[in-house]
Order: C-alpha cells, then structure tokens, then sequence
C-alpha cells in the first residue's frame, strides 16, 4: 500500500472506532467500547506507517 492509502484507511479506522466508542457508551456495552478503542489505535498504526512511507519512500 502506498503512503495515501495507508493515511486514508487510518482515517477510517479511527472514525469508526469512535464511531464504535461512542456506541458503546450510549448503549453502556463495555465490549463495543473495547472493540472501537483497538480500533481507532489500528486506525493511528496506519496513519503514522504512511507518514514513515512519505518520508522515507513506498519501499517501507
């Protein structure tokens, strides 16, 4: 994958982690809180592997 794509699916990670934090909390289901934490920390993995692509080439 190349540094833009690995930015925008971060993106989308985190959104829907939040997504799934916010769900949870509402709903108070501990589980979907969880699940959207691991997420949106999936979502910041991948967003900082396209800044290290960016600086150092799509050969990472």
């Amino acid at each position: 994958m190349g540094e833009l794509t690995d930015k925008i699916k971060g993106s989308a990670n985190e959104a829907a982690g939040n997504v799934k934090q916010a769900v949870g909390k509402a709903t108070d289901n501990e589980r979907m809180v969880v699940d959207g934490k691991t997420q949106e920390r999936k979502g910041e993995a991948q967003q900082v592997k396209g800044k290290v692509k960016g600086a150092l080439g799509d050969d990472v």
